[in-house]
């Protein structure tokens, strides 16, 4: 079953995000990730929503998505998204 990786995101440091999204990639792919959205136009359609950005990660599963998160080569990647940004992340269980 999937495993997807869902973040909210408020950039405050657009040069150094550009960064991360410039390696980030790579990491994923190893880990059998896929991007199904990635920034993008939104639109609120009920409720309240103050997060300007959302990234959707597709994985082969749970595990897969957990061992990216925690991942030794992620470690560095996802400390530069955290200086340049902050933000909500969950791995979901998904179909």
């Amino acid at each position: 079953m999937a495993g997807y990786l869902i973040v909210q995101i408020d950039v405050e440091d657009a040069d150094t995000y550009e960064e991360y999204k410039v390696q980030v990639p790579p990491i994923i792919e190893k880990f059998g990730g896929e991007y199904l959205v990635r920034g993008g136009a939104m639109e609120v359609v009920e409720g309240e929503w103050t997060w300007p950005r959302l990234v959707v990660v597709r994985f082969p599963s749970v595990d897969q998505a957990k061992a990216f998160h925690s991942s030794v080569d992620y470690e560095g990647v996802k400390a530069l998204r955290q200086s340049a940004s902050k933000g909500n992340a969950v791995i979901v269980e998904g179909i």
